[in-house]
């Protein structure tokens, strides 16, 4: 099988709905950005519907913990690049980051991780992923980011030192 992509990259357009009064992408609409972006790529790039997952297996990942930093303004109209990657799994649960970037990919707007556990549907009980889904997490996994559950503070200023060395860079 040939290599996933594992850091799959989507832009989208700010939309003029989505956005408070200043003309900024609504605290709230960031999550949906990013939701929809990550279930986009995870179809597109790993051949995985999350609704025939569940049809089939009875089975799907819930959401248990966001922690999001709002770093700058998403603003009204303009291209936004949203960035996700499986940083951390294990048998039963999984943290997705995702990163909101500039246009350009070199300015952080805003950083999420997404902490989740695979369930049994309808009971909701914790259930283990098949060893068919351990090994695509396997393969998709970023080890390079090494998941602290603490860190996650250390993590924004990581990414925000890396963008202003690739600023530099390319100045």
């Amino acid at each position: 099988m040939p290599d996933l992509v594992r850091t799959p990259e989507t832009r989208h357009r700010v939309h003029f709905q989505d956005c408070d009064m200043l003309g900024h992408l609504n605290n709230a609409r960031f999550l949906d950005y990013f939701l929809n972006a990550r279930e986009d790529q995870v179809a597109v790039h790993y051949a995985l519907n999350m609704g025939e997952l569940a049809r089939e297996q009875h089975a799907a990942w819930v959401i248990t913990k966001h922690h999001l930093s709002y770093l700058k303004p998403a603003r009204q109209g303009v291209e936004v690049l949203i960035r996700t990657q499986l940083i951390h799994f294990d048998n039963s649960n999984l943290v997705v980051e995702m990163q909101m970037r500039s246009g350009d990919g070199l300015r952080l707007l805003a950083l999420l991780w997404s902490e989740m556990t695979f369930v049994k549907m309808p009971a909701g009980t914790r259930l283990d992923h098949s060893d068919e889904l351990m090994d695509l997490l396997d393969q998709v996994d970023v080890e390079e980011i090494e998941y602290d559950p603490d860190g996650f503070d250390d993590r924004v200023k990581a990414v925000r030192q890396e963008l202003k060395q690739l600023r530099r860079g390319a100045e």
